[in-house]
């Protein structure tokens, strides 16, 4: 299948080692089924996922997808929108989706930002970034996915009352969020202890690159923001 790839500069990898006979039959067969397109002006989120579903949330980033499964599982009554790059993990999400016989995602596989421009205002119920690329270089800061742009891009498509959630077990990664989204007019941090942001809640199922993480002895943060009523501008 031959996916059209937006123009915009994409840092880091779209493509791992070669697909096996298998995930590439799901890229080519079932990857249709899942596919947005944004080719016109704005998404018609309930045009794109039919009937019967009351929210729709957000997946920045999704890797191998183990996250946006089991959310996408355990909510069947809501649409999940995934973007993710890397055709390598696009297969690997495709595979659990069919085995959990799974039909409430749509899968971008490019740059988040094109996908969130097409957004209208108020769309989404719930966002998640989960352990992207920390750009630990100083000269690549640039390219991580939290800047003040892109928290004024998801201020603009998720409803008052909304919830963002991001994690990082990169340390200096983890200060940077935090210091670009308590600068943001437009979200509160959801946090009164320490446990609310260095555990996971019952409905935050770990992640591979998680996993990873804490084997080697490195200690995620888990933040999670509410988009409240002012304005997003």
């Amino acid at each position: 299948m031959e996916l059209n790839r937006d123009k915009r500069v994409l840092y880091g990898r779209r493509r791992g080692k070669s697909l096996r006979k298998g995930q590439q039959a799901l890229i080519n067969q079932d990857l249709p089924l899942f596919l947005v397109s944004i080719q016109n002006e704005k998404l018609d989120l309930a045009a794109l996922f039919g009937p019967g579903l009351g929210k729709y949330w957000l997946e920045i980033g999704f890797g191998s997808g183990e996250h946006l499964a089991w959310q996408a599982h355990a909510n069947p009554d809501t649409g999940i929108l995934g973007c993710e790059p890397f055709i390598n993990g696009v297969a690997t999400l495709l595979g659990k989706l069919k085995s959990d016989r799974s039909t409430n995602v749509r899968i971008h596989p490019d740059a988040a930002e094109s996908l969130i421009e097409k957004l209208p205002e108020n769309t989404l119920d719930r966002c998640f970034i989960l352990f992207a690329d920390p750009w630990p270089k100083s000269n690549h800061n640039k390219r991580r996915f939290v800047s003040t742009s892109n928290i004024t891009a998801l201020a603009r498509v998720l409803k008052a009352g909304a919830e963002l959630r991001i994690a990082t077990d990169h340390v200096n990664y983890g200060a940077w969020i935090l210091w670009h989204m308590l600068q943001s007019n437009s979200f509160d941090w959801i946090a009164e202890t320490p446990e609310d942001w260095r555990l996971r809640s019952p409905d935050w199922p770990p992640t591979r690159y998680e996993q990873k993480a804490i084997e080697k002895g490195l200690k995620p943060v888990y933040y999670r923001f509410r988009r409240n009523d002012q304005p997003w501008q």
